[in-house]
């Protein structure tokens, strides 16, 4: 589809944006929570130990998926969730800062089964049926970006957003909520909005609509920090949902994420996400733009410049 300058400004924003409140939540991952006094900055350090603006693992993995979705075609194929798959391997071997216990449990499992998305799936699925609990916030940290292939297409979003979710996190209530939070970057991107979190619940299976709506209703009604700890998925959405709905800019959304506390890096990169696709690459501050970096030696253009061909491939 054609899109407006406007657009295309919001699209540069979601993996700028993501990026962004990576980095500005990696001092702070699983440290004392800040103060409401206290302003983030990007002054590295964390669990890498990270240098100053350089962002973790939530979004070297969705540099991953952006990365294929740059090159066309349908991310739902075979072909395009092998790449993806591929690109995580590469990643876990060779440039992870970090990795979450779910996500490295799967990826080595994977690598010792050949390496392709169907062995990746089946060692998520395989880890599910060992421990029950595979819904942490891994896969919903990767996955605004999966929006933009999709921004005529919502149906077709929800299904690549679900089995590109499946590579690693088995659970449907991962599944679902990277469905809720693609389709609220869509329609952000779209119109400035983010109504498209609850327009999203229409796209999952109608016997959990009313259970994430429950969810979505309490997250619109308490501070981001009141959802912590946020390794689960839901609270992990639910103190990004209220990070992006009590502020009003995209730095203030960042912040209150990365002061939700916890899991900092994470909830700040889900929100940022949809904050980049509601106020665009326009509203990232100028220092933050100069600061951010990461694997694999990518910085602000790069990231605004992959998130445009994701959204626009070539040919």
């Amino acid at each position: 589809m054609m899109l407006t300058s406007e657009q295309r400004d919001r699209v540069a924003g979601v993996l700028l944006g993501a990026a962004c409140g990576d980095a500005l939540g990696v001092p702070y991952e699983f440290a004392e929570r800040l103060p409401d006094t206290a302003v983030p900055e990007m002054i590295g350090g964390g669990l890498g130990p990270y240098a100053p603006g350089e962002y973790s693992d939530d979004t070297q993995m969705q540099v991953c998926v952006a990365e294929v979705a740059a090159l066309g075609g349908d991310l739902r194929s075979e072909a395009a969730l092998d790449g993806i798959a591929e690109r995580f391997l590469r990643w876990f071997h060779g440039g992870a800062s970090d990795v979450g216990l779910q996500t490295s449990g799967v990826l080595a499992a994977t690598a010792r089964a050949g390496g392709l998305s169907r062995a990746m799936r089946e060692a998520s699925a395989d880890l599910h049926r060992k421990t029950g609990r595979t819904a942490g916030n891994g896969s919903l940290m990767r996955t605004a970006v999966m929006a933009l292939p999709y921004l005529a297409d919502p149906e077709g979003l929800a299904e690549a957003a679900r089995l590109v979710s499946s590579l690693t996190h088995f659970d449907e209530l991962a599944g679902d909520a990277c469905v809720l939070w693609c389709a609220g970057v869509r329609r952000a991107v779209l119109d400035g909005t983010v109504d498209g979190v609850r327009e999203g619940l229409d796209l999952l299976p109608a016997d959990r609509r009313d259970l994430w709506a429950g969810w979505l209703r309490e997250a619109e009604s308490a501070p981001p920090e009141w959802f912590s700890p946020n390794g689960f998925v839901v609270p992990a959405l639910q103190a990004a949902w209220s990070a992006v709905t009590r502020t009003a800019t995209l730095p203030d959304g960042a912040i209150a994420a990365v002061r939700a506390g916890n899991d900092t890096d994470t909830v700040a990169a889900i929100a940022g996400g949809l904050l980049g696709a509601r106020y665009g690459a326009s509203a990232v501050p100028a220092e933050w733009r100069a600061q951010v970096h990461g694997w694999p030696g990518l910085r602000a253009d790069d990231l605004v410049d992959l998130a445009r061909r994701a959204a626009e491939p070539a040919g």
